[in-house]
C-alpha cells in the first residue's frame, strides 16, 4: 500500500498575511493613529521650533513610524528594512505631490475657492493618494510577505517524505540438490573369462579331433 504525506492548504493565508480588505482596515487604523499623533506632536513643536522645521521633523518621524507599523501589522511582512523605508518614503512623497497638484489645479480653475470646496478637494485627493499608497505598499514595498506565504506550502510539500511501497519478494521454495545414486560400473568380465573360454574351446577341438 502506497502512503503519501498529505498537506492541507488553508485558504486563510497560513503564514499570517490576510486578504486586502483586512489589510486595508489595518492600514487606515495605523495611518490614522499616526496622523493624530503627528498632529499632537506638531502642536508641541510649533512653539519652540520654526513651523517648517517642526513640519519636516514630524513628517520624517511619522513616515518612519507608519512604515514600521505597516510592515509589522498591516501587511504582516515583519520588521521594515532600510529599502522598505526608502520605498515607503517615495510613496509618501508622491502622495504629497499629488495632493499639492490637486490644490494647485483647484486654485487655477477657481481663484477664490471656499473653505468647504478646498477641503473637499483636498480630502478627495488624499483619499485617492491613500488608496494608491496602500496598493504600492502591498504590491511593491511589502510584497515579500506574500512571496513567503506562497512559498511556504510548496516548501513543506517538498520536504514531506513519501513512503514508498515495500515489495516483499515471493518465497520461492529452494529445491534440494538431486543426488543421483552413484552406480558403480559393472566389472569387466570379458578379460577374466577370455582364458577359460579359450581353454574350453581348445579342449573341444581336441576331443573332436580325437
Amino acid at each position: 500500500m502506497k502512503t503519501t504525506g498529505s498537506i492541507e492548504r488553508s485558504t486563510d493565508h497560513p503564514t499570517g498575511r490576510t486578504g486586502p480588505i483586512a489589510a486595508f482596515v489595518r492600514f487606515v487604523v495605523c495611518g490614522g493613529g499616526v496622523g493624530l499623533l503627528s498632529s499632537a506632536v506638531m502642536l508641541l513643536l510649533s512653539g519652540p521650533l520654526p513651523l517648517v522645521v517642526a513640519n519636516a521633523l514630524v513628517t520624517v518621524a511619522s513616515t518612519l513610524l507608519a512604515t514600521e507599523l505597516h510592515g509589522r501589522f498591516t501587511f504582516r511582512a515583519g520588521r521594515a528594512q532600510l529599502s522598505d523605508h526608502i520605498k515607503s518614503g517615495a510613496t509618501a512623497a508622491i502622495c504629497y505631490l499629488f495632493t499639492t497638484a490637486a490644490l494647485l489645479v483647484l486654485h487655477a480653475v477657481h481663484p477664490n475657492p471656499g473653505p468647504l470646496l478646498e477641503q473637499s478637494v483636498y480630502l478627495s485627493a488624499s483619499g485617492l493618494a491613500g488608496v494608491g499608497r496602500f496598493v504600492a505598499l502591498r504590491v511593491i514595498v511589502f510584497a515579500k510577505g506574500g512571496a513567503k506565504a506562497a512559498d511556504a506550502p510548496t516548501a513543506i510539500a517538498a520536504a514531506t517524505p513519501v513512503t514508498a511501497p515495500v515489495s516483499t519478494p515471493a518465497t520461492t521454495p529452494i529445491a534440494a540438490p538431486s543426488v543421483a545414486p552413484s552406480v558403480a560400473p559393472a566389472p569387466a568380465l570379458a578379460p577374466a573369462l577370455a582364458p577359460a573360454v579359450a581353454s574350453a574351446l581348445g579342449q573341444g577341438s581336441v576331443a573332436v579331433a580325437a
